[in-house]
């Protein structure tokens, strides 16, 4: 049985779990659905009552009746490195791929459904209040006066996009700025604008979930760092990641937010205030864990493999991300 990987070429974080699945003797076939149609070809039928469709890669040729899983990495969009590229073309070629796909009877990760609805950082923030963990008091507006409100109500804030990446191609990440004292807040009202309170924190958190296990990370902020350097992505610390143990209430909260929104993989970003509270700061549901990987040594990429291998101890039917059938609704 093999893995599928949907990313593009330069993925560093799939090139790990690649490794690991070929040490592992697990059969894998990546590709980028930007390639289809090209070096990427698909053919399905859905005759006398069943159904057989095969992919085409570079050449070779899998059933998809023989696939195990599927890592829905960061694929690009289907059909954008065709010679007649076209937004007819990238509609025709990822209901087409995408449609087989669901069609077959593999394990996710995740079900491109449940990625979907992940990315909407507004649903974030409520399922993570739902299921116990702290959320910074937050704000997303089009009115200026709601802000100048909020900013009254907490003077210490952040502002930070609502998608998380702007729209430019390749995306470029925006970072999370702190809101300078005495602003005016009537720009609110050309865009929504997400305000929060900001965590005077001690530490940054990166806690990885995969199916049932749970890795986190640690890197502490430096007593003289400048306190406008609210992003962990961007300020400018020598400070290593370490590992962790996570509190028993987050873990807990964290399994929840996972089966709630029906995710098997989840990069979690919290901020540690100087008396040990986890604040939640959102989910990447298909975030990267390289970074993490080559400063602590936690075996991610490994339980990445072992999860799409079904070698996590876990059966075809659990685990989280679901097989081909779609999720439930959210509530």
């Amino acid at each position: 049985m093999t893995v599928l990987i949907l990313t593009g070429e330069e993925d560093v974080t799939a090139d790990l779990v690649v490794a690991e699945l070929h040490a592992a003797g697990a059969p894998v076939v990546r590709l980028d659905p930007a390639d289809l149609p090209g070096t990427v070809a698909l053919s399905g039928e859905y005759v006398h009552g069943g159904f057989r469709a095969h992919l085409s890669v570079g050449g070779r040729l899998v059933s998809m009746d023989g696939l195990r899983s599927v890592w829905v990495r960061r694929p690009g969009t289907p059909g954008a490195r065709s010679g007649w590229p076209s937004d007819w073309l990238s509609e025709e070629s990822g209901q087409a791929l995408y449609g087989m796909l669901r069609s077959a009877d593999v394990r996710w990760m995740n079900h491109p459904d449940a990625a979907r609805r992940a990315r909407y950082k507004p649903w974030q923030l409520r399922l993570a209040q739902r299921g116990g963990l702290p959320v910074p008091a937050t704000l997303i507006t089009t009115f200026p006066q709601a802000a100048r409100d909020f900013a009254t109500r907490y003077p210490d804030l952040v502002v930070k996009p609502v998608s998380g990446t702007h729209p430019q191609h390749p995306p470029r990440a925006v970072p999370t700025s702190r809101v300078a004292p005495g602003t005016d807040f009537a720009a609110v009202a050309h865009g929504p604008t997400l305000l929060q309170r900001r965590v005077a924190k001690r530490a940054d958190i990166r806690l990885t979930a995969v199916g049932d296990r749970i890795l986190a990370a640690r890197k502490e902020v430096p007593p003289d760092a400048d306190p406008d350097e609210v992003d962990v992505r961007f300020a400018r610390s020598d400070t290593p990641w370490k590992p962790v143990e996570t509190p028993p209430r987050v873990a807990g909260a964290v399994h929840a937010y996972l089966r709630e929104a029906e995710l098997a993989y989840g990069a979690f970003d919290f901020a540690e205030d100087a008396d040990g509270i986890w604040w939640f700061l959102e989910c990447n549901q298909s975030g990267q864990f390289g970074f993490v990987e080559a400063e602590t040594g936690q075996p991610v990429a490994r339980t990445v493999a072992r999860w799409l291998a079904c070698q996590d101890g876990t059966g075809p039917e659990d685990g989280g991300g679901g097989r081909s059938a779609a999720p439930r609704p959210a509530r």
